[in-house]
């Protein structure tokens, strides 16, 4: 399977980016890249294949997800790159897809992890300034 990381931010040195089914690396400096994963609970993936224009993509049980989402997670870090789980609640995915008007599929899952990601960081960031 090939894959793909596309850039969407940059505050703060950070390099947000999309991970999908297709990935080209890229060449910057790996401790500047983010990578936003998705990752759905058991009571959540269901709901997502539901309403997923792909969902003939996803795989046919959350166990089976749960195991190449595992494996994709331990090869992007084992390549030094920082990956971060972003947990996908059903109900706020599609409130985020309608309000930018795109499908529900795997690009745009991808890009929700990676927004919900800058915003968590941007907070952290916030927080560690104040204390």
């Amino acid at each position: 399977m090939n894959r793909r990381l596309r850039e969407i931010a940059r505050p703060e040195g950070r390099r947000y980016v999309l991970y999908s089914a297709v990935m080209k690396y890229s060449n910057e400096p790996k401790e500047e890249t983010v990578v936003a994963i998705v990752w759905y609970r058991p009571e959540q993936w269901r709901r997502v294949r539901d309403i997923a224009t792909d969902a003939d993509e996803l795989e046919a049980s959350y166990a089976e997800w749960l195991q190449v989402a595992a494996e994709k997670l331990k090869q992007l870090r084992s390549s030094g790159l920082r990956v971060e789980k972003v947990d996908v609640d059903s109900e706020e995915l599609i409130l985020w897809c309608n309000e930018r008007g795109l499908e529900n599929n795997g690009q745009a899952r991808a890009q929700y992890a990676a927004e919900r990601l800058s915003e968590l960081d941007q907070k952290r960031s916030i927080i560690q300034r104040r204390t």
